[in-house]
């Protein structure tokens, strides 16, 4: 029989004190009855000798201090798994929203989880296909790995993981491909925006969704992230599927906790946010991976918004530490009105070599990459001298990679959000970009790549 506490001493914000506590555990689930009848969930977040720190997953509002009673439930958070979990909706502490009935369990898992071992980690070698020339030609994603997009306040972030969402597959591959999506702290719209395109487009059938709304409390948000890899390791590493997980937005994820770092007055890091932030997001992050002997494997795609579009902000910065690169929006680009505005010259895939070539896309992939940014790079250098200088201050060669970035931008970045382009198509579009150049400036392309691509025939 579970033991009840009559002694909440104190409550600041979302965090309640219950003293004289006996036999209490770490991340411990806890029900709160009010003195109204009502109940709301928590969980231990502190043992101090004989009290207890309670995070309120609800809040504490209406929460009186003499009438209230604790009861400490012997179990840390789970979440309930099945193939079930695939096609449906979930609020950011697992209930579902899409008012289907309560998940079956074949298990419940302890949603917090722990980081793959590295010495059991599998290198990523697969190349996965978003449909995003971007993304795919120019900043290759790898089975298994963990890359960010780093977007800011009014980009369209949303449509490119939707899209994503819907188009991302492992070439080559029967296994089972699905999409774990966990949203926090966005709004309705966005709410409904990404519920109506999964259903609309089919993608629901092979993906899960937790979100959690601007609206619900923002100690879900600690939760959301958890919840979905929970629900992605079940899916990889137990039904031996490919798992694409993306997480939006980071950033609210991170103020949360500073948020709950405030209300337990511990020292602030930079900026306010707690000093184990890294900690904390490495522990999330690196739950994605490949497991040797396993089949299954998750992908990670984590989204954040950089505030004041400031790459040296402590999430971004860090975020940037633990993952194996970032593809960076551009607010430049998404004033052109180009979609999707990725920015590819500061962009990264760190393990791009491992997922292209010759069995997994096509053996000119990797050269015609770096002839593709090499050009790019030297026409936006010519744009800047052309605004310091004039345009009639450049040489012909000059004008000629003006014209090719202006091109890359206009035919290989900009595609529509609906446009599912095949690898090759990408390969392709990149050759037609480079016939314009004369074929002596083309020194990062191998001869034989040339003398068969270059031609067009």
């Amino acid at each position: 029989m579970l033991k009840e506490y009559t002694t909440v001493s104190s409550v600041s914000g979302p965090l309640v004190v219950v003293e004289k506590t006996q036999n209490i555990k770490y991340a411990e689930l806890v029900e709160v009855e009010f003195s109204d009848g009502g109940l709301r969930r928590g969980k231990v977040l502190e043992i101090s000798e004989d009290k207890a720190l309670v995070q309120m997953f609800e809040g504490t509002l209406g929460l009186d201090v003499q009438g209230s009673r604790v009861r400490f439930l012997g179990r840390t958070q789970e979440l309930a798994v099945s193939p079930d979990l695939l096609g449906r909706t979930f609020d950011g502490a697992g209930r579902p929203r899409d008012n289907g009935p309560e998940i079956i369990a074949k298990k419940r898992l302890d949603i917090n989880g722990s980081p793959i071992n590295p010495s059991s980690r599998d290198y990523p070698s697969e190349f996965i296909q978003t449909g995003i020339s971007t993304i795919d030609r120019m900043n290759p994603l790898v089975r298994g790995q963990k890359l960010p997009i780093f977007s800011a306040a009014g980009l369209p972030h949303s449509r490119i993981a939707a899209q994503i969402a819907r188009q991302a597959r492992v070439l080559g591959k029967e296994e089972s491909f699905a999409v774990v999506f966990g949203a926090m702290g966005i709004t309705f719209e966005e709410s409904d925006f990404f519920m109506t395109d999964f259903r609309n487009t089919g993608a629901i059938e092979r993906s899960a969704l937790f979100i959690n709304l601007a609206n619900d409390p923002a100690i879900e948000r600690i939760s959301t992230p958890r919840l979905a890899l929970t629900c992605a390791e079940y899916l990889a590493f137990d039904l031996d599927m490919h798992v694409l997980v993306i997480l939006i937005d980071m950033t609210f994820y991170c103020e949360s906790l500073r948020e709950i770092s405030a209300a337990r007055k511990e020292i602030p890091g930079r900026r306010g946010y707690p000093g184990y932030l890294y900690t904390d997001l490495a522990m999330l992050y690196e739950r994605a991976g490949r497991i040797k002997k396993k089949k299954g494997s998750i992908t990670l795609l984590p989204v954040l918004t950089m505030p004041e579009d400031d790459k040296t902000h402590p999430i971004p910065d860090l975020t940037g530490y633990i993952t194996e690169g970032q593809i960076i929006l551009s607010r430049e680009l998404h004033r052109k009105g180009i979609y999707p505005p990725v920015d590819v010259l500061p962009s990264l895939s760190r393990l791009k070599d491992k997922g292209i070539g010759a069995g997994k896309t096509r053996q000119d992939h990797a050269d015609v990459l770096n002839q593709l940014f090499a050009c790019y790079a030297r026409g936006k250098e010519a744009r800047e001298l052309a605004i310091i200088l004039g345009e009639a201050a450049l040489s012909d060669l000059d004008k000629l990679y003006l014209k090719f970035s202006d091109n890359f931008e206009d035919k290989f970045v900009r595609q529509s959000e609906s446009e599912d382009r095949s690898i090759i198509q990408t390969l392709e579009i990149g050759w037609e970009l480079l016939r314009s150049i004369p074929r002596p400036e083309l020194k990062r392309i191998r001869e034989e790549y040339l003398n068969e691509y270059y031609s067009g025939k």
